[in-house]
C-alpha cells in the first residue's frame, strides 16, 4: 500500500499501532479489525506461554511494520501460517498466514482496551483447563 493510499484509507478507516516489549519491531495496522477472539489451542498456548490468547485480524497489505527493526522474524509454525515474534527480546506478535492476512496478538497494540479489539469468540475451548474460563461478548 502507498503512502497515499494508507492516508485515504486512515481517514475512514481507524488506525491501530503497537509494538514489542523492546520497541524493535513496531507495526500500524489499518481497520478495522477482523474476527477478534480468544484462542486455547495447544499452538497457541506453546507460542505465547499463556493459557488463552487474544487474536485479531488484519488483511496484510494493511499492516506496515514501522520500528527500526523492520518485520518479526518468522517461524514456519503450520502448513499454512508462520508466528511472529521479535528477534531482540522474543516477544510474540502474532502470525502471518499464508492467505493474505496477519493476525496479532492484543496484548501488543499500544491500546489494547480497545471496544473494537474485544474478542467476540473463543477458539479451541476444549484446549483449556476445566478451570480455566474466557468470557466473549457473544460467547
Amino acid at each position: 500500500m502507498t503512502d497515499q493510499q494508507r492516508t485515504r484509507a486512515s481517514k475512514s478507516k481507524p488506525v491501530y499501532v503497537g509494538g514489542c516489549l523492546c520497541g524493535a519491531i513496531r507495526f500500524e495496522a489499518i481497520g478495522p479489525a477482523d474476527k477478534p477472539h480468544t484462542c486455547s489451542c495447544r499452538m497457541c498456548q506453546r507460542h505465547s506461554g499463556a493459557l488463552t490468547t487474544a487474536w485479531v485480524e488484519f488483511a496484510k497489505d494493511r499492516v506496515r511494520w514501522t520500528g527500526a527493526g523492520g518485520a518479526p522474524a518468522l517461524w514456519r509454525s503450520s502448513d499454512a501460517s508462520s508466528r511472529a515474534f521479535c528477534p531482540a527480546c522474543g516477544s510474540t506478535l502474532g502470525a502471518v498466514d499464508d492467505a493474505p492476512v496477519v493476525a496479532l496478538m492484543v496484548g501488543v497494540f499500544d491500546t489494547p482496551k480497545a471496544l473494537t479489539l474485544m474478542p467476540t469468540r473463543h477458539s479451541h475451548k476444549a484446549g483449556r483447563p476445566r478451570w480455566w474460563h474466557v468470557e466473549c461478548r457473544a460467547d
